[in-house]
C-alpha cells in the first residue's frame, strides 16, 4: 500500500512547503463529487504558487475546489484556506468546535499565547525567555489564516461525496481539534497529525476550544488525551494511513504500539529524573533534552509535562506549588 494506491483510490498528495522545522505539509486532493481539498498548506506565496502547480499539473485549478476539509486548527494546514474559498466558492467543512477558532484565527491564536505563557511561567520558565517566544509566535501567526467554516462536522457523522463516505472521528490530542476521516469500503484513513510515520505527534498543551477561560492549574493533560485517541484508532481496520507529513502508514497498529512504548519509556525516564530532586518542569524539559532553543521551549515543555501527568495519575508523583510555581517530586 502506498501514495500509488490513494491515487488509485482517487485521492492526490500534495506535499506543500512550510517556513517550519516540521518540513512540508501533505493535503489532499479527492478527485470526487465535489472536487475537495484536505487543508491547505500555510499562508505564503510559495505555498499558494506549488499548491497552484500541483493542481496543474493533475488539471485542475485552484477555481475548481469545491469543498475543503480542514483536519485541525494548526498554521500549516489551514493558512490558505480563507484565499482558495474566497477564489473558489468552496465550502470549507470542519469539526463543529473548530469554526469559532478559525472564523477568528488571529485573536484565537493570540488566546492560545497568552494562555501558553501562563502555562511557562507556572512551569519555571523565566519571564524573558516566555517574552522571546510570545515574539516568536505573534510573528509566526502570519502563516496562518482565518476561515468562514460553512459545514461545521459533527463526530461520527459521515461526510457523503458522489463516491465514497468518510466518517468524521475527533481525534483530540495532538491538538484539541485534530480530525480524522475514516473511508471504510477502500480502508483509507485520512489521519493528518494524529500519526505520522517518521516523527511522534508532540501533544502540546493547548487552551480548549470552548468554554471559560482556565487557569494553567487547570491545564488539559494532552498527551493523555491523545493516548486515548490513538487507542480508538489503533482499533481500525486500516491498510493505509495519510499523514500530515511524510510517506504514509501502512501498519498502523504496529506504529501505535511504538508509540506507547515510546511515551512508556519517557515517563519512566522523567520519573527517574524526578526521583533525583524534586524539579520544575523547566528544568526536567533542560535534565531531558539538553540545551534548548528559545522557539522549542514549549514544545518540550509540553513534552515533559505530558509525561508528568502519566506519572501523576499513576499516583507515582505528586505536584508542589511554590510562590507560584510548579515542583514535582516523587511519592
Amino acid at each position: 500500500m502506498s501514495v500509488d494506491t490513494a491515487a488509485a483510490a482517487g485521492i492526490r498528495t500534495f506535499a506543500i512547503p512550510t517556513p517550519f522545522a516540521v518540513g512540508r505539509v501533505n493535503t489532499y486532493l479527492i478527485e470526487d463529487d465535489p472536487l475537495t481539498l484536505v487543508d491547505s498548506g500555510p499562508n505564503s506565496g510559495r505555498a499558494l504558487d506549488e499548491l497552484h502547480h500541483q493542481l496543474a499539473e493533475h488539471g485542475y485549478s485552484i477555481d475548481d475546489i469545491e469543498l475543503i476539509v480542514l483536519t485541525h486548527q494548526h498554521m500549516d494546514h489551514l493558512g490558505l484556506v480563507d484565499i482558495i474559498a474566497s477564489h473558489s466558492g468552496a465550502e470549507v467543512a470542519a469539526i463543529d468546535a473548530l469554526g469559532g477558532f478559525v472564523e477568528d484565527f488571529s485573536a484565537a491564536a493570540a488566546r492560545d499565547d497568552e494562555f501558553a505563557t501562563a502555562v511557562m511561567l507556572r512551569n519555571g520558565i523565566s519571564e524573558d525567555v516566555v517574552q522571546a517566544l510570545r515574539q516568536v509566535s505573534s510573528a509566526f501567526r502570519a502563516w496562518g489564516g482565518k476561515a468562514h467554516v460553512t459545514r461545521p462536522l459533527a463526530d461520527g457523522e459521515l461526510l457523503a461525496l458522489r463516491d465514497r463516505e468518510l466518517q468524521v472521528l475527533h481525534r483530540p490530542g495532538h491538538s484539541p481539534s485534530d480530525t480524522i476521516f475514516w473511508d471504510e469500503r477502500r480502508r483509507i484513513l485520512i489521519a493528518a497529525d494524529h500519526l505520522i510515520k517518521h516523527i511522534s505527534s508532540n501533544p502540546l498543551i493547548s487552551r480548549p476550544l470552548a468554554g471559560d477561560a482556565i487557569s494553567p492549574r487547570e491545564r488539559p493533560q494532552a498527551l493523555v488525551t491523545y493516548l486515548e485517541s490513538l487507542r480508538k484508532t489503533r482499533e481500525l481496520p486500516a491498510e493505509i494511513v495519510l499523514s500530515g507529513h511524510g510517506e504514509p502508514v501502512t501498519d498502523h497498529v504496529a506504529l501505535i504500539d511504538e508509540r506507547f512504548e515510546l511515551h512508556r519509556r519517557r515517563a519512566y525516564e522523567i520519573y527517574g529524573l524526578i526521583a533525583e530532586r524534586t524539579r520544575t518542569g523547566y528544568e526536567l524539559a533542560q535534565a531531558f533534552f539538553g540545551d534548548i532553543a528559545v522557539t522549542q521551549a514549549y514544545l518540550t515543555l509540553s513534552e515533559i509535562l505530558g509525561h508528568v501527568d502519566l506519572l501523576l495519575n499513576d499516583g507515582r508523583v505528586r505536584e508542589v506549588e511554590r510562590d507560584g510555581v510548579a515542583y514535582f517530586q516523587a511519592t
